[in-house]
C-alpha cells in the first residue's frame, strides 16, 4: 500500500485558485484602502528576502495571488520549490505598479510563509532517517481549508502524502473498530462497500495485528509501539503487510523508530506545529 504521491495537474491548480481567492476576500474584502494612497501610475520593485535557514515552498500560490489581483506583475523566482535556502538569499523580484504589490505582499507571503515552514518541518524528518529504508508520511492535522497546499510542502521536502482524506483510503480507527464489531467484522465490510480502495487498520497491540494480518490488510498502523513492540510487529508481519508507526514521534526518537524495519512514520507535527519562515519584502517605487 504504497502511498499516492499529491498529483500536480488541473485539479490541484484548482485548487490553488481557490485558496488564493479565499484570501484575497479575506484580506482585501471590498477594496485595499491603505494601497488607494499610491498613485495609480507608480511602479515599483519588490525583492523578498529570508531571515531564516529553511527550505523554500509557495511559488504556485504567489504566481496565483499576483495574477488575481494584477496581470501585469511579473516575478521572477530565483529559487524553487523544495530548494534549501539560507538567512539572506534572495527568493524573488517581483515588477509593477505599487498599488498591486502593496496588496499582493501579506497574502503572498502568508502562504509562502506557512508552506516553507511546512517544508522545512518536514525536511527535517526525512533528513534524520535518510540512512534507514522508512519513509516519512504526513497526517490529516492540518490547517483547515489548506490541505493540499500543505501535502505539497510536505511532498518537495521529500516526504510522503498519507491519503488525503477520508475518501481515497481506509484507515480504520479504534472507533469504527468497536462500533463495527471488531477488525475483521470492519475490513470484511470495507472490502464489501468499496473493494478497490486500500484497507489499513489502527492497532494498538501484537494480538490486533495479528488479527489484521489474518484479515489480509494492507497495511497496519501502530500505534504509540514502544521501539521493542515495533520490532516484534516487523518479526511477526513478514514483510506480507505494510506497517506505519504513530504516536509520539519526535526528531529525538524518529532514527530508533525508523532502525526497527517498519515502512513509515507518520508525523503530525510536520503540518500543525511548525515554524513559519521569517521573511522581508523591500520594497524600491520607481522614482
Amino acid at each position: 500500500m504504497d502511498p499516492s504521491p499529491l498529483a500536480v495537474n488541473e485539479a490541484f491548480y484548482n485548487e490553488v485558485h481557490r485558496n488564493v481567492q479565499a484570501a484575497i476576500v479575506e484580506d482585501v474584502g471590498s477594496g485595499d484602502i491603505n494601497a488607494a494612497l499610491i498613485s495609480t501610475d507608480q511602479i515599483a520593485t519588490a525583492h523578498l528576502i529570508t531571515r531564516t535557514a529553511g527550505v523554500f515552498c509557495g511559488q504556485p500560490w504567489a504566481d496565483e495571488t499576483s495574477q488575481q489581483i494584477d496581470t501585469s506583475i511579473d516575478i521572477e523566482w530565483l529559487v524553487h520549490d523544495g530548494q534549501s535556502v539560507t538567512p539572506g538569499d534572495a527568493l524573488l523580484v517581483a515588477h509593477g505598479p505599487a498599488r498591486s504589490l502593496l496588496t499582493c505582499e501579506r497574502i503572498m507571503l502568508n502562504f509562502i510563509q506557512l508552506l516553507s515552514g511546512t517544508a522545512t518541518a518536514a525536511r527535517r524528518y526525512v533528513d534524520a532517517i535518510s540512512e534507514t529504508s522508512a519513509k516519512i508520511l504526513d497526517t490529516r492535522k492540518t490547517v483547515p481549508g489548506l490541505r493540499i497546499a500543505q501535502k505539497y510542502a510536505v511532498a518537495v521536502a521529500g516526504a510522503k502524502n498519507h491519503r488525503m482524506g477520508l475518501f481515497d483510503a481506509y484507515l480504520i480507527k479504534e472507533n469504527h473498530i468497536a462500533a463495527a464489531g471488531g477488525i475483521t467484522e470492519s475490513v470484511d465490510i470495507a472490502r464489501r462497500q468499496n473493494p478497490d480502495i486500500k484497507i489499513e487498520v489502527e492497532v494498538e497491540t501484537i494480538s490486533q495485528l495479528a488479527e489484521a494480518i489474518e484479515a489480509d490488510v494492507d497495511m497496519a498502523l501502530l500505534d504509540n509501539f514502544s521501539t521493542e513492540k515495533l520490532r516484534e510487529a516487523v518479526t511477526l508481519s513478514g514483510g506480507n503487510i505494510q506497517l506505519e508507526a504513530s504516536g509520539g514521534v519526535t526528531l529525538e526518537n524518529v532514527v530508533s523508530i525508523a532502525q526497527t524495519g517498519v515502512n513509515y512514520i507518520s508525523v503530525g507535527e510536520i503540518t500543525k506545529n511548525i515554524e513559519p519562515m521569517d521573511l522581508s519584502l523591500r520594497f524600491e517605487p520607481e522614482k
